[in-house]
């Protein structure tokens, strides 16, 4: 005997968001200034609802002018693990907006997941196999967080090697390449490189704000667009939570029922029954 399957299919519906924002540039690019203003915008201008996660030496001190925002330093060895601890710690202090300044250290910096794996002895493929996972949770911590976060990363010179006329290899500049694990900024919803007069432009964006459009310089504004965004969509819903209310309600009409209190008009009067609860009631409550 063939049973219905449940279908799971839904309407595509966007549910309200957390923004999750990388910054990427030179030295000199304005990451952090920018991440401050951004930050700004999305807490509509109270900066004691922002956290700075600061791995750069007190650099996150010197725009204590803009607000009164937090700083969360951070030293070597800068592990996958302290970062996790410290953005954890910005989330249990009620912070909206945590910014990471930077995630660079965690991949290329002492301590990080670079230097671990060449202090490590052993097959290489057996090695990055243990470190992976680390790096994994760090990622998860960003993208699974309940604040708003707000990463920055280096960007450096690449090189490719080439041969020559001469039939040697010789080093090319390819362009500038962000000092983190490739990849990274595809699991962001919008990614923004600056150039060193602070223009900003979109590498990867998921909102529709800013890709193809002309380079701009981050502001405040640019804070409160994303947040408008970030607040466009509905409510999420607790799937585990609606679960258990429901769970909870059948259980209470199925002991009104064996206590014989039948009548449908009672049991709707008492769980405030929807329609459709109230036919399938009667459709099923024994007569």
């Amino acid at each position: 005997m063939e049973t219905q399957q449940q279908t799971k299919l839904r309407k595509a519906t966007r549910k309200k968001a957390k923004i999750r924002l990388g910054l990427s540039a030179v030295s000199g690019g304005g990451k952090t200034y920018s991440a401050i203003l951004i930050a700004k915008g999305l807490v509509n201008g109270d900066l004691s609802k922002v956290a700075i996660i600061d791995t750069e030496n007190g650099s996150a001190d010197l725009y204590a002018h803009l607000g009164d925002y937090n700083v969360l330093p951070i030293s070597a060895p800068f592990t996958p693990e302290k970062y996790i601890d410290a953005i954890k710690e910005c989330e249990n202090a009620g912070m909206e907006v945590i910014i990471v300044d930077s995630i660079t250290h965690e991949w290329d910096g002492k301590g990080g997941i670079l230097e671990i794996s060449n202090s490590m002895t052993g097959n290489s493929y057996t090695n990055w196999a243990k470190i992976t996972p680390r790096h994994n949770a760090f990622i998860d911590a960003i993208l699974q967080s309940s604040s708003h976060i707000i990463t920055t990363v280096r960007r450096k010179q690449d090189y490719e090697m080439t041969t020559n006329q001469a039939g040697k290899l010789t080093p090319v500049k390819v362009g500038l390449k962000e000092v983190t694990r490739e990849g990274f900024e595809y699991e962001l919803t919008v990614n923004l490189e600056l150039d060193q007069k602070h223009n900003a432009t979109a590498s990867k964006d998921r909102t529709g704000l800013f890709i193809d459009k002309p380079e701009f310089i981050p502001s405040e504004e640019t804070g409160r667009i994303l947040l408008n965004w970030c607040e466009s969509g509905v409510e999420p819903i607790d799937e585990r939570e609606a679960m258990d209310q429901n769970h909870k309600l059948f259980n209470d009409i199925l002991a009104a029922i064996k206590a014989k209190k039948r009548t449908v008009e009672a049991i709707e009067k008492k769980f405030k029954l929807t329609d459709t609860a109230k036919n399938i009631l009667i459709d099923n409550i024994p007569q």
